[in-house]
């Protein structure tokens, strides 16, 4: 890794966390230090009290956490567990609470709660895997290790 490759990490990173300290500080949410939020995450703001992030879960970039249903006049807690991942553009609608180690697809709209060590997928969200085991960030364990025949 290059010099500027680094600098550019750590002012990434110096980032993200000011990023969280603001959500955290100014809006009242309950986002763990460990957690990651993608810039192009969107949290609503409308009841911004009732989002909760577990340690280590990371929120790619275009994933939409509701806490609110306006036509319904609802304001919900949202619950995304510990060493989850939610995908890019994911919907996680208001009041669904997902387990810790889960995977939320990319494009899916999680409608109802998510078992732990789950991952879901689809529109409405299914779930297409069970008992799977997460790690920092609700990468797969599974994937860490290195394929049968190639050295680690």
């Amino acid at each position: 890794m290059n010099l500027t490759t680094a600098i550019r990490n750590h002012i990434r990173l110096a980032a993200i966390c000011f990023r969280r300290w603001f959500l955290v500080y100014a809006y009242g949410m309950d986002i763990a230090r460990s957690a990651r939020i993608s810039w192009g995450t969107k949290l609503d703001k409308t009841y911004p009290q009732g989002i909760h992030i577990g340690p280590e879960s990371y929120c790619a970039s275009g994933c939409l956490i509701l806490t609110h249903d306006y036509a319904r006049g609802l304001h919900t807690d949202t619950r995304i567990g510990s060493r989850c991942f939610v995908g890019a553009n994911a919907i996680i609608m208001p009041g669904v609470v997902i387990g810790d180690g889960a995977i939320v697809g990319a494009g899916a709209v999680v409608t109802q709660g998510v078992p732990a060590g789950c991952i879901v997928a689809g529109n409405p969200a299914r779930v297409v895997r069970q008992g799977v085991q997460t790690v920092r960030f609700g990468r797969l364990a599974s994937e860490l290790a290195a394929p049968e025949g190639r050295p680690s």
